[in-house]
């Protein structure tokens, strides 16, 4: 009987210099890598909220910000005009694993007075749900313009965060994204398309066409751009993926999501919510969200389509039409659950099959007083080659930056080829000139 060969101190040594791992003879399967952290935004700034509003350090529109948030409350202070509308989104990110106690835990954000009143229809709210484990999950709050509403004032607000965490849950603070967008308002005695009254509630069919590769982002800053389309991908328990469709105007979207079978440990377990999609309007704000048991088989579920997106939406008391009020990217997360890997191998990517509608045509856009483009609240041409290419925001910025070089270059270069030309043109003359006199 032979024995098992271990790697001796020497060997291990080297291995440790060069930065590599050692399995030992005889071990299957090396441990799972661990999934990727949520990617913050390039531009990100630190800020640290305060616990009441004499301290509350001051944020800005257009502006993207880190800081942590333990359970309990944040401040931070605004100061707004009154010709623009502001969304406040906070996102929370925990680490794969941490311990989630209750169904209730999340965040909740709202935008209130120097008084201590909420603006109306302000508060915004997302939780982890039953079963659902740790992930991103992001709320938004905001002061909307709106005739013979609270809040529409020039001055100081205060954004108020809150993270709601049971006692049995992490106590931990957690990283923290915050982002500021403002949205101009409208011209001055022009009024918007008013919202379509009722649309089809059941899913159209789904795309039944090849799917194509895609791979999801870590969070709202590095999404996958998609289409119209189906879309390929992989999940490992625990792990979120985003995407981002383009969604103009008076068009829906609609969502279905597919779990192919898995490489299972177990002959019967299940996990209650083993997939999870969640549906973001463009400023962070949560749409929809829906979760479906899995047991390593098949699964699948589709979301009804959002309301054609309108200006109008925005006052509407429903939270899912209230949300889907501006154009622009909205995201799409997938969640594979991480119980899941209670009776699966962890280190396999369950296949992941998305098909994605963009029902409608673009309307036009309500007459905004400036250009709502800046801050992500249209759609251009620029945002639907994105998506046809797969683009997330970083790789798209780059390409945008790639093609103004290369528009200097060729530019540069016409202009630099006329003048070669022209003192060309200039000696030929002059020597005909000579030759004739």
């Amino acid at each position: 009987m032979g024995r098992l060969r271990t790697a001796g101190p020497a060997v291990v040594a080297v291995a440790a210099a060069l930065g590599l791992t050692v399995v030992p003879s005889g071990v299957g399967h090396a441990a799972a890598e661990p999934l990727p952290p949520y990617r913050p935004a390039q531009d990100a700034q630190k800020v640290e909220g305060a616990a009441n509003t004499a301290d509350a350090p001051q944020v800005q529109p257009g502006k993207v910000y880190t800081d942590t948030m333990a359970p309990g409350e944040r401040y931070y202070r605004l100061n707004l005009d009154d010709r623009s509308s502001v969304y406040v989104s906070a996102v929370l990110q925990p680490s794969p694993g941490t311990k989630i106690g209750s169904s209730g835990d999340g965040i909740e954000v709202s935008v209130m007075t120097t008084g201590g009143q909420e603006c109306q229809g302000s508060r915004g709210r997302a939780a982890f749900g039953y079963g659902g484990g740790a992930r991103p999950i992001g709320a938004a709050g905001l002061r909307a313009l709106k005739e013979d509403a609270d809040c529409q004032q020039a001055g100081v607000y205060y954004v108020k965060v809150v993270r709601e965490a049971a006692k049995g849950s992490d106590q931990a603070a957690w990283p923290m994204e915050l982002k500021v967008s403002r949205e101009p308002g409208l011209k001055t005695g022009s009024a918007p398309v008013p919202a379509p009254s009722s649309w089809p509630s059941a899913p159209p069919v789904a795309p039944g066409s090849e799917a194509v590769p895609r791979e999801g982002g870590t969070g709202f800053n590095d999404a996958r751009g998609l289409g119209a389309g189906v879309w390929r991908d992989g999940l490992r328990p625990g792990q979120t993926r985003f995407y981002r469709v383009p969604v103009d105007w008076g068009q829906q979207l609609t969502v279905s999501a597919e779990l192919a079978g898995a490489k299972r440990t177990k002959e019967y377990a299940s996990a209650s919510t083993g997939l999870m999609v969640s549906v973001y309007a463009p400023y962070r704000g949560l749409l929809a969200d829906k979760d479906v048991s899995y047991n390593g088989k098949q699964a699948s579920l589709s979301l009804p389509p959002t309301a054609p997106v309108a200006y109008e939406n925005r006052f509407a008391s429903d939270d899912a039409v209230r949300s889907a009020g501006t154009a622009g990217w909205y995201y799409v997360a997938v969640t594979l659950g991480e119980k899941v890997a209670e009776f699966t191998e962890d280190a396999t990517p369950v296949p992941l099959t998305l098909r994605l509608n963009v029902e409608n045509k673009a309307v036009p856009a309500p007459p905004y007083a400036e250009s709502p483009a800046k801050a992500g609240f249209a759609v251009e041409e620029d945002d639907r080659a994105a998506a046809r290419d797969g683009l997330t925001e970083p790789e798209a910025l780059a390409a945008a930056d790639r093609r103004r070089t290369m528009g200097v270059v060729a530019v540069g270069g016409f202009g630099t080829g006329t003048v070669l030309l022209l003192v060309l043109g200039g000696w030929v003359l002059l020597a005909r000139r000579g030759r004739s006199a």
